[in-house]
């Protein structure tokens, strides 16, 4: 089994610079609309310019079904997931996750804190994150049964976070629904379908990387990513908002924090 880790290398460097560019312009965007909420739209674009760059510098070093699979895995998600932030965002002030982060810190020196804390954060997890997707496609071993297990669990992730999303944005667009919980739908069996779906999506892309031997090394980066969903910006830090709302104590009693499963009774 083939495995080009030189190439691999450059393509990490290569992917790290594409990075830089696009965090480096979003920065530029979030400054000039006055507020760093933007750099929520370029989470899934970063993986996307990972998985192209990838795709370009594994040309001829790795096999092409392996290849076109991460690749296309990859930008069909990171696509979703940009543009349904997008819109979501689109007309709306800056997030109060950011103002808190910055309120912390003198108006002077706020950019520089932002640059630190928000872009160059976001891009050093975006490429740890994504190792799977890029050391995978190094290898000359054609996807196997492995890869397609991966596919499934991406498939089922997909499902979760893109319908989650819909039905939640659907719910909020209904002026009847002020004020109540999301707790139907998908939302009925899990408190956040979209971050339960998002891990399964990086689950699966590992399971596609793991098939090639090299990357099975990388199953620290589904982990991490996991661990941000549920304990970091995601499941934790929403739930900590949602604390004091009316009816979210009884949600929370009957309803899975992140695995589905049927509602508790009682």
């Amino acid at each position: 089994m083939g495995f080009d880790g030189s190439r691999a290398a450059v393509g990490v460097a290569v992917c790290a610079v594409g990075l830089a560019v696009l965090l480096s312009a979003t920065f530029a965007v979030a400054l000039r609309l006055r507020k760093h909420s933007v750099v929520d739209v370029a989470w899934g674009l970063g993986f996307m310019v990972v998985a192209v760059l990838t795709a370009a510098v594994s040309a001829g070093h790795g096999d092409g079904g392996r290849r076109a699979l991460s690749t296309v895995l990859v930008l069909v998600w990171g696509g979703r997931l940009a543009w349904h932030i997008g819109r979501r965002n689109a007309g709306h002030g800056e997030d109060p996750r950011y103002e808190a982060l910055l309120a912390k810190v003198p108006p002077e020196r706020r950019r520089g804190h932002a640059l630190r804390t928000i872009y160059l954060l976001q891009g050093v997890l975006i490429l740890f994150i994504s190792l799977p997707v890029q050391i995978g496609q190094y290898s000359d071993r054609g996807p196997g049964p492995l890869s397609w297990v991966g596919a499934a669990a991406w498939a089922v992730g997909l499902f979760f976070e893109a319908v989650g999303d819909r039905q939640l944005a659907a719910f909020k667009a209904d002026p009847a629904n002020r004020g109540r919980i999301m707790d139907r739908g998908l939302w009925r069996y899990t408190r956040h379908p979209n971050y339960f779906g998002d891990a399964c999506v990086w689950w699966g892309l590992y399971l596609v990387a793991a098939e090639t031997g090299w990357g099975a090394l990388t199953v620290l980066s589904p982990l991490v990513m996991t661990l941000f969903l549920t304990r970091g910006s995601g499941a934790a830090l929403t739930e900590r908002r949602m604390a004091g709302r009316p009816g979210f104590a009884s949600y929370v009693a009957r309803t899975s924090g992140f695995l589905p499963r049927p509602p508790r009774r009682g």
